[in-house]
């Protein structure tokens, strides 16, 4: 037998794959049909398996990148020798911060290092023999694909969920533009972590929060019915935000007016519907807020006001310490929203002098303070403080020496903060503290409302790279969109695009010089661009159709395709891009451009592969393993194998440069299968090893059950993403192979049919060494004989933190004790369990035990 020259096989079967075009797929689908497997019933027989296209960013993938594309990989394969037809394609996420910040680090132009970029990507993803349909590949830096992402824009304007307006936003001053809120981590920039800081800008927004068309609670409703992983799904609730609660308005009186130079008399009156009314000379200002907990409001002893409330600025002539009250607004515009909201910190304010609100739950009159704990982002930016009864407002209070207020009476010290019977409260005292929220309410006028903590997606940008947003400014008509006609905005090559402070789109005169679509007269264009994320909000869709000129994608191809049915990616873009992309197809069906709401059925994360030093893989900490070695190696067999090999897809993992050896040698022992393979042997092993050579100590051995087994769980396995215990059961299926000494052609076979989605090259050339001209990926997926599973004893796989390290043989229904008794006896098993302690014990009945040591 040759030596196993993965290098030549490789190349070999890659090219073949290309030239035939094999993994290319036609958008013609076959009529459903009934399936046993993949949860049965009639199926269509298409699936739409996708992965989160990579941003090019940098000179290479590291061997973290492909372990979800290996895993979209080996179920797509499996999906097509199962009579699927699968839609597997691969693109570029080209535009954005990161591309640019490479750009400018290289000296070169983007479109320079993206092209070279994607060329390097492009041939490291193919060395892996991923099956994807190249056919169908885009880029979201290319004219022909961003401009139908301004297309889109447009359609949204259109609607009214595209609009500019001034506010308050983050701001890195190292890359010199505006930062999504989802792109500020723990007050830093995500890409250079430096400090954000707040200002005030005119932005473009998509209107996320649009409570008429119901996004927020479509967005948090429909999660119930996707099929995701659970804290995705709690990060994307979190973020929305959902708050059940009261709007209450505080009228606002002037204790001391300086422009009238004396005291003023308030009157407070009751109105027709029992709200507190102010009788004065003086314009009315009401504070307006938003509150979960409606009960405690005859425990409201003050108000606080962000900082940089606008009511501050309005009432500026009426407050008497103006110049304290400006000096801590400064210094509150200087720290980062994550310090203010600290709960850790020591609370700050300063009392507005000269202004007090009325509770209108009693009357009362209670000072107004500023204090940077509230933020004018969250809810109406000011809110009721209740001391006895939350946590903040309480050291506030103590630390101020504001009044405490008891009105809920629990079993808990205040501040109390759980539901109770009302004291303190006029004609609700003795009621429960819930009932009491809707009738206080409706006592002073409010209303019941929900809030939401989601704001609306921020997606201006002040930088060059990225999709020109189509508007155009006329001094006469004012903002007009640009005709679709007129589509693509062209980024134009001759702007140096090293970042100013501004969009380096301003400076440039060839881009500004435009005319009205209106008028005709002389204007200038919408300088800045999109966020990065608007491009990869519908490059799935883009997919179905990639070049079409005329559409974003035909209806009939969309429909044919989508929803995706399989999406794998990281889970640190649950609250920027999965959430977006919902919220584009929920749009864009409101439009009518879409028959479906939700993009991704079914979400599936993988961790991350960490250095081998355990840490995350990073050119600073010198632990990043490049797959171009890995490869060139050892293979890409092994590598895909090792990967899925190291533990559950989810989970993170440390590279082990002995784990992937010992990979290796199983692919070789499969390859040296080829050897054992006996043409003229019998399916039944049992009955040909009773006539063999004395020598043989395991003729009792039967494969075929084995191989039965094998085939059932690697397919659930596969079904269900669990890639490293059905390679675990792949390597017990060949130790009982060497065991017996020989396997008939048609076992050998089969193997390798269930082998060739998670070893591809190998699989394929053994299958042209035993003598068939067609490629493996076009044979079916074998079926289970179910009476051959009917088994007195189980083979159970034994892993020590989570790798396989042996197995043993159980009688079926043995107890979970006597299966960890037996394990820990094997030879191999004790070894590495050996001077070490049994701190967890995983087991799954019938399949395996795992022994978690430290």
């Amino acid at each position: 037998m040759s030596i196993y020259d993965h290098k030549s096989i490789e190349k070999k079967w890659q090219q073949r794959w290309e030239k035939e075009r094999v993994f290319e797929v036609k958008d013609e689908i076959s009529p459903p049909v009934f399936r046993g497997g993949l949860k049965g019933g009639f199926q269509d027989k298409k699936r739409y398996v996708l992965d989160m296209f990579p941003y090019p960013s940098g000179q290479g993938l590291h061997v973290g990148h492909p372990e979800g594309y290996t895993a979209t990989d080996i179920f797509s394969r499996y999906l097509r020798m199962n009579g699927y037809q699968v839609l597997h394609p691969m693109g570029w996420d080209a535009f954005g911060l990161p591309a640019e910040n490479y750009a400018i680090k290289i000296g070169v132009h983007p479109k320079k290092s993206m092209k070279d970029n994607i060329a390097t990507f492009t041939r490291q993803l193919k060395s892996f023999g991923f099956s994807y349909d190249w056919s169908r590949e885009v880029s979201t830096c290319d004219p022909e694909y961003y401009k139908w992402t301004q297309w889109l824009f447009l359609q949204f304007y259109k609607q009214g969920l595209a609009y500019k307006k001034e506010a308050p936003v983050n701001w890195c001053d190292s890359c010199k533009t505006v930062l999504a809120n989802e792109q500020v981590v723990n007050g830093a920039c995500e890409r250079c972590h430096n400090e954000v800081v707040q200002k005030d800008l005119e932005q473009w927004f998509f209107k996320i929060t649009d409570e008429k068309r119901g996004y927020p609670d479509r967005l948090l409703k429909n999660l119930d019915d996707l099929d995701w992983p659970e804290p995705i799904k709690l990060m994307q609730r979190n973020w929305i935000g959902r708050s059940e609660g009261a709007k209450i308005t505080f009228p606002v009186v002037i204790a001391r007016s300086p422009v009238l130079g004396a005291t003023r008399q308030s009157r407070v009156n009751r109105n027709e519907h029992g709200i507190a009314a102010i009788a004065n000379t003086l314009p009315r200002n009401d504070i307006s807020v938003f509150t979960t907990r409606p009960d405690t409001l005859f425990g409201a002893t003050y108000m606080v006001l962000a900082p940089e409330h606008k009511l501050v600025h309005e009432l500026r002539g009426q407050i008497s310490n103006w110049d304290e009250i400006e000096k801590y607004r400064k210094v509150s515009a200087s720290k980062r929203a994550l310090e203010r909201t600290d709960l850790a910190k020591e609370k700050s304010g300063v009392e507005l002098k000269g202004v007090k609100a009325i509770n209108p739950a009693n009357n009362e009159e209670i000072p107004v303070w500023i204090a940077d704990y509230v933020l004018s982002s969250y809810g109406t930016g000011a809110i009721m403080a209740v001391p006895g009864h939350d946590e903040r407002d309480f050291e506030f209070a103590k630390k101020f020496g504001l009044e405490i207020r008891e009105v809920i009476k629990t079993e808990s010290e205040l501040p109390s903060i759980g539901a109770g019977k009302m004291i303190n409260s006029a004609e609700f005292d003795g009621m429960e503290s819930e009932e009491a929220k809707e009738k206080i309410t409706k006592k002073v006028g409010g209303e019941m409302a929900v809030q939401y903590k989601l704001r609306d997606w921020l997606i201006s940008r002040q930088r060059y790279w990225g999709a020109p947003i189509p508007i155009i400014y006329c001094d006469k008509c004012g903002e007009q969109p640009v005709d679709e006609k007129d589509l693509p905005v062209l980024l134009p090559d001759d702007v140096d695009f090293r970042p100013h402070g501004e969009s380096p789109l301003a400076r440039s005169e060839s881009f500004q010089k435009v005319v009205c679509p209106k008028c005709g007269a002389g204007a200038k264009r919408e300088s800045d661009t999109m966020d990065t994320f608007v491009d990869s909000s519908w490059y799935f869709l883009r997919y179905t159709d990639p070049k079409n000129n005329k559409k974003f994608a035909d209806k009939k191809k969309i429909k044919t395709w989508l929803p995706v049915d399989t999406y794998v990616g990281g889970a640190e873009h649950a609250v920027m891009h999965l959430m977006y992309a919902r919220f584009f197809c929920m749009a864009l069906k409101d439009i009518g451009l879409l028959n479906f709401e939700e993009p991704f059925t079914s979400l599936h994360n993988q961790g991350l592969i960490m250095g081998p030093d355990g840490q995350k893989m990073s050119k600073s900490r010198g632990n990043v393993i490049n797959p171009d070695e890995v490869v060139g190696n050892l293979g890409a067999d092994t590598v895909r194998m090792y990967e899925m090999f190291m533990g559950p897809l989810e989970d993170s993992k440390p590279w082990d440069t002995d784990g992937i050896v010992g990979v290796r040698r199983f692919v070789e022992r499969v390859w040296g299968m080829l050897e054992l393979q006996n043409p003229n042997a019998k399916c039944q092993i049992k009955s040909k090893c009773q006539n063999s050579n004395a020598n043989n100590n395991n003729s009792e051995i039967n494969i075929e059950p084995e191989l039965h087994k094998t085939i059932k769980k690697v397919q659930e396995d596969i079904e269900s993403f669990s890639f490293n215990t059905a390679i675990s059961q792949m390597m017990i299926f060949v130790n009982t192979v060497y065991k017996t000494g020989e396997i008939s052609r048609e076992h050998f076979e089969t193997f390798l049919k269930i082998l060739n989605p998670f070893a591809p090259h190998v699989t394929n050339e053994l299958w042209e060494m035993l003598g068939h001209k067609n490629l493996i990926e076009k044979e079916k997926w074998p079926e289970v004989d179910v009476l051959l599973l009917s088994e007195d004893k189980i083979n159970y796989v034994v892993q020590v933190n989570g790798k396989l390290r042996g197995s043993v043989e159980m009688e079926a229904g043995a107890a979970e004790y006597d299966v960890a008794q037996a394990a820990q006896k094997d030879e191999n098993v004790a070894k590495h369990l050996s001077g070490k302690k049994i701190v967890k014990q995983i087991f799954v009945e019938g399949r395996l035990i795992n022994f978690v040591v430290k």
